[in-house]
């Protein structure tokens, strides 16, 4: 099938980690350090300001925005009245905080990435749970930079590896700990960075390295491809009225303009054959 694709938002820096929430796209800009909305019409605001770079966000079940913090590896609350910490993980990961998804009973899981650098250790990843009362455990470990996370049917959580170059499932008990840590989809030659799926079980990824977004089923089969030539293909959200907008997050960088802070982002569109779940 072949996209087409619509400029929506220019002049970001990295957009990261969205979120359709409302009538609006939710979304870090990580180097730009700010938690942005944009509408259908592509108009940006500013909702919160940083001192370090934002990574993950989702949604507390009475609607307060989480953000991660990715430096100082705590879980921030936006409130009214400004940035509130949520929880800190210090004491239980080492060095920096990267992605998150949030469970409908407002458990937060994060993905801890050891200190995040163009040489960063390929199987120093954790994901950490940040549970409703704010204790913080971790869940799984020995994961290669635990990236974009999303969760189907309260049951399982998906977790992309990013230098394993694959995605990883595991099953959410009751009490929210995960198990059954299995392989959901090998991408050799891959590095899956973001994640969303959609109702047929099928998962988006955007393949930073690779220049690409990709819809792939359980198992590995790739059934829709979206090129990004010469742009990181960051992450990817569905949403918008109908849940059938694709909102493709991308950046011209590399690893060492990354870590400079130099990095040129925007948020393009396309049509989705099937809705969000």
């Amino acid at each position: 099938m072949s996209f087409s694709v619509a400029p929506l938002v220019g002049d970001l820096a990295f957009p990261e980690a969205p979120r359709w929430r409302g009538d609006k796209l939710w979304f870090t800009d990580m180097i730009g350090r700010r938690v942005c909305t944009t509408t259908l019409a592509g108009a940006v605001d500013t909702v919160a300001e940083f001192d370090e770079m934002p990574g993950g966000l989702g949604f507390l079940p009475d609607g307060t925005p989480l953000v991660v913090g990715t430096e100082t590896a705590r879980l921030y609350a936006l409130r009214r009245n400004g940035l509130e910490v949520h929880a800190d993980l210090r004491a239980m990961v080492d060095g920096h905080l990267d992605d998150m998804v949030v469970a409908t009973d407002g458990s937060a899981y994060v993905g801890a990435v050891g200190v995040m650098g163009p040489n960063t250790e390929a199987a120093a990843g954790k994901i950490a749970r940040v549970a409703a009362d704010c204790t913080v455990s971790i869940e799984a470990e020995g994961l290669a930079f635990p990236n974009g996370m999303v969760i189907i049917d309260d049951r399982v959580l998906l977790a992309n590896e990013t230098f394993a170059q694959r995605i990883t499932a595991f099953d959410i008990g009751p009490d929210g700990s995960l198990s059954h840590r299995r392989v959901w989809a090998e991408l050799p030659g891959m590095h899956p960075d973001g994640l969303a799926i959609d109702p047929t079980g099928a998962a988006w990824a955007g393949c930073y390295k690779e220049e690409k977004f990709i819809r792939v089923s359980e198992g590995g089969d790739i059934s829709e491809t979206i090129p990004t030539p010469g742009r990181w293909a960051v992450a990817v959200e569905l949403g918008g009225p109908d849940g059938c907008t694709l909102f493709l997050l991308t950046a011209e960088t590399d690893f060492n303009r990354f870590f400079r802070g130099d990095s040129r982002g925007r948020i393009d569109t396309a049509r989705a054959q099937v809705a969000a779940r």
